[in-house]
């Protein structure tokens, strides 16, 4: 807080908004603005509400249609089964794994989504693995360094 010329502190900061925890200006409760007002009083009538879209959708209304299965019947997402991957060599190259998982994919083994998932793993494994690599060349070269000044 700052001073001010008559001697006593400001509760406002340097960019003279007030600061947390000021006595001046507390601020709106949470809970207390329009929006707050206008839900309180919609749950009062919930009950109405929801019976009134019920009726207009049975009624043949498509856009209260719309809302009761928006609502009840929300839009399905795709799930993906966890799947056995034949082919991808253990010990091969990052490059022969993401065509293995490619293949796996044309054949319907796996998902198109779960392919690209994986083959974006292993470009994250390959990241790793690159800094490891460089990481243990970096300390080799600082070692012989070190022994050949």
């Amino acid at each position: 807080m700052e001073p001010i010329k008559d001697g006593k502190k400001s509760d406002r900061g340097s960019s003279g908004r007030f600061v947390k925890g000021n006595r001046a200006s507390p601020g709106r409760p949470p809970g207390r603005g329009t929006v707050s007002e206008l839900r309180d009083k919609l749950a009062q009538d919930m009950d109405q509400i929801i019976d009134k879209v019920r009726e207009q959708a049975l009624s043949g209304d498509l856009q209260a249609t719309r809302i009761v299965l928006d609502r009840i019947l929300p839009a399905l997402r795709p799930v993906e089964m966890p799947a056995a991957v034949a082919g991808i060599p253990a010990a091969g190259t990052m490059t022969a794994k993401a065509g293995a998982l490619l293949d796996a994919a044309m054949a319907g083994v796996l998902a198109p989504g779960q392919a690209a998932q994986l083959i974006a793993a292993l470009g994250t494994v390959s990241r790793i693995a690159e800094v490891d690599e460089l990481t243990a060349r970096i300390e080799a070269l600082e070692k012989r360094h070190a022994n050949n000044p």
